[in-house]
């Protein structure tokens, strides 16, 4: 029986284009997203003057990023199970606390002791409620759900571009690192206020099955229908995981070590530094807004490929600029191409997923997870061992790799409709 859809994304008549609607359910999950965006985006910049406080070494710092990548691999292992049984409006509203609750104990002076295990209650919390956002938006918002995840990241980076400038600023005003990131808690407790305050939706309050939608193509976006049976998941489904989490990696990498390059080969104050993270965050902003348009218009697969290119060309402008306002330079157009890596993967990963858009989800939170904690880490060992600006040279190596990946995607989806 179809269920019924009261604010569900339409086509424009005559038109043939999706109408992206948005509702308070809308708003205040794209909110949420704003609040995981502040804190991704003010904490990883802030490792580096995290480092120098504790007096550890990159790799050491690094393993910041591998509590939180462990604790998305923990809510991409336990999320589904999670939402069966609480539903979305639960997952969401308690994984904002657990983030607010990990973020106090960030910022709350301890040593290693303490600022592992609260990266890794904000990670657990945080992705666990981003794993059921995704779905939710989809589910919401039918055939436009690509289009509804693209804005929300970019909602998530316009209010990250604010994050690392508040950074620097504190940092310059002799406040240190802990202000700027701190808000993350406030703005936590907001977010699971907000969403429990939501009126009954059948997108939070149960999971509900797919969007009735035919299967569709690769080249088409949102959950589908389950199919009669439950089929397995195949060579696209886990490839297009993997672009996901090679996505996530280049991510995660630039903004906890961009800064450390600008400081190491360019001569950057500590807070410059931290606040030129602010390109990057800036480039993902705008690309995420264009994202959120173009995949009403235009295949997600080729929407990826062109930001794996977009990414690798303000990589080497990046990596070859003489002077900081240079770096920034390469720091927004490599940004503008992040940015579509991970909500369009999302999407397709959903797509993929053979009506299951939570199994999906959560499956690409537990790639995310290894992404992130292996790349940063990674790419401060090289940095230890040879230098940031040659640990860098990771990055084309990743987009390379991932580029591989959805060309395998693509003709696995092909060879399927065969």
């Amino acid at each position: 029986m179809r269920r019924p859809r009261r604010r569900e994304a339409a086509l424009s008549a005559g038109a043939g284009r999706l109408t992206l609607r948005r509702d308070g359910l809308t708003w205040t999950l794209y909110g949420w997203l704003g609040t995981w965006g502040w804190f991704v985006f003010g904490f990883s910049p802030a490792v580096p003057l995290l480092r120098a406080e504790q007096g550890t070494s990159r790799s050491v710092a690094a393993l910041h990023g591998t509590m939180l990548a462990l604790g998305a691999v923990l809510a991409g292992w336990f999320g589904v199970a999670l939402t069966r049984r609480f539903g979305r409006r639960a997952v969401i509203s308690g994984g904002a606390l657990t983030l607010a609750l990990g973020v106090l104990l960030l910022v709350s002076g301890g040593g290693l002791e303490v600022t592992l295990p609260g990266a890794l209650l904000a990670g657990t919390g945080g992705s666990t409620a981003l794993n059921a956002t995704s779905p939710a938006l989809a589910d919401h918002h039918g055939p436009a759900g690509a289009a509804a995840i693209s804005e929300a990241n970019a909602g998530a980076a316009l209010v990250g571009v604010l994050a690392p400038l508040a950074l620097g600023a504190s940092v310059a005003a002799g406040l240190g690192w802990r202000p700027a990131v701190g808000v993350a808690a406030a703005l936590g407790v907001a977010a699971f206020l907000a969403v429990r305050r939501l009126p009954p939706d059948p997108a939070l309050d149960r999971p509900g099955p797919a969007p009735d939608r035919p299967d569709q193509a690769l080249d088409r976006s949102g959950p589908p229908a389950p199919p009669a049976g439950t089929p397995r998941l195949g060579l696209r489904f886990w490839s297009l995981v993997g672009v996901l989490a090679l996505g996530v990696g280049v991510e995660f990498s630039t903004t906890f070590w961009a800064g450390d390059l600008l400081q190491v080969r360019l001569g950057a104050a500590p807070g410059t530094a931290a606040a030129a993270v602010t390109g990057f965050v800036a480039g993902m902003a705008v690309g995420r807004l264009l994202a959120g348009r173009l995949a009403l218009r235009f295949s997600p697969a080729r929407l990826l490929l062109a930001g794996l290119l977009t990414a690798g060309a303000g990589w080497l402008v990046l990596w070859t600029a003489p002077t900081v306002p240079a770096a920034v330079v390469g720091l927004v157009v490599a940004g503008g191409g992040v940015a579509l890596l991970f909500p369009l993967s999302v999407s397709l990963v959903m797509a993929a997923s053979g009506g299951r858009p939570d199994l999906g989800s959560a499956a690409g939170s537990v790639g995310a997870g290894v992404a992130i904690g292996s790349a940063p880490f990674a790419l401060g060992a090289l940095a230890d061992a040879v230098g940031p600006h040659q640990g860098f040279l990771l990055v084309p190596v990743l987009l390379l790799s991932a580029a591989a990946l959805l060309l395998t995607a693509v003709g696995a989806g092909r060879r399927a409709r065969v």
